[in-house]
C-alpha cells in the first residue's frame, strides 16, 4: 500500500544513534519490521533497547568489504535501505593528514557505495543515502565533506536510473543536534546552537526527528526518485 510500512523490512544502517536512530523509531513506530546496524554492540543493543521489541541490532562496518559483502550475501529483500553511517574529520585540508582524508571518504561515500551495490531491495523498495548541506554552501574548513556529500548526491542520482524501479533518493541534513558533537562541552555546544540558530531562518538548529521525517517521506512517496532533499532551516539560503 502507496505510503504504509507495515511489515517492510527496513534497515538502518548507523542506526545505534543521531539520525540514524531516529529514522529507526519512526519506521517501527509505522509497523515496519527494523533491523540497525552498526560497528558498536554496547550502542546497538541500548538502540535496540529504545526503539522497541522486535527490532533488531547488528554488527557492521561498512569500510570493510569483506563485512558488507558477508552482512548482505545471504539476506533476502529489503524493502527500504537508509544508509546514515559515517566517520568524518572536519578542519581545513592542509591540517588534515593523507589518511585520515581518506578514512573519511572511505567511511561515508565508499560505505554508502558498497551497501548500494551489495543491498538486494525489492522493486517497490528504496534506498535512501544522507548527505549534508556542505554540498551546496561549503565551508572553509569543511571542505573534504562537502565534496564527499556531493558525490554522494551525484551518485544517487545516477543509482536512480541504473537500479530503477528501485528509488534512491539523499537527504541533506543542516546542522544538526546529534551526537557528532558530544565531544564539546555542554556550555560551548549550547553556544555554537545558539548562534547558528540565530543565523537560520528556521530560527533553531535541525533535530534528529526532522530528517527522519524527510527520510520517511522519501521512502513512503512511490513518485520521488533521483530527489536531494535540504532539510537546512534554510542553511544554504542565509
Amino acid at each position: 500500500m502507496v505510503g504504509d510500512l507495515r511489515g517492510a523490512r527496513f534497515l538502518v544502517i548507523g542506526g545505534s544513534s543521531g539520525i540514524g536512530l531516529a529514522v529507526a523509531k519512526q519506521a517501527f513506530a509505522e509497523g515496519a519490521r527494523v533491523h540497525i546496524a552498526s560497528r558498536s554492540r554496547a550502542k546497538l543493543d541500548k538502540a535496540v533497547s529504545e526503539i522497541g521489541s522486535g527490532s533488531v541490532g547488528r554488527e557492521l562496518d561498512v569500510t570493510d568489504d569483506e563485512a558488507v559483502d558477508s552482512f548482505f550475501a545471504p539476506e533476502g529483500e529489503w524493502d527500504h535501505v537508509v544508509v546514515s553511517a559515517a566517520e568524518t574529520v572536519s578542519g581545513p585540508m592542509r591540517k588534515q593528514t593523507m589518511e585520515d582524508a581518506r578514512k573519511t571518504m572511505m567511511s561515508k561515500f565508499w560505505g554508502a557505495y558498497h551497501v548500494a551495490r551489495s543491498a538486494r531491495i525489492s522493486q517497490q523498495g528504496s534506498l535512501c543515502l544522507v548527505s549534508g548541506f556542505r554540498s551546496f554552501r561549503p565551508s572553509a574548513n569543511t571542505v573534504l565533506q562537502g565534496a564527499i556529500n556531493a558525490a554522494l548526491e551525484a551518485l544517487a542520482r545516477g543509482l536512480a536510473l541504473e537500479l530503477a524501479p528501485i528509488r534512491v533518493n539523499v537527504v541533506s541534513p543542516g546542522l544538526t543536534a546529534t551526537p557528532m558533537w558530544s565531544g564539546m562541552s555542554e556550555g560551548d555546544r549550547g553556544t555554537m546552537f545558539g548562534n547558528a540558530a540565530k543565523n537560520l531562518p528556521a530560527g533553531r538548529v535541525g533535530q534528529p526527528d526532522d530528517m527522519a521525517n524527510a527520510v520517511l517521506f522519501l521512502a513512503k512517496t512511490p513518485f520521488a526518485t533521483g530527489s536531494t532533499v535540504l532539510v537546512d532551516g534554510g542553511g544554504t539560503i542565509a
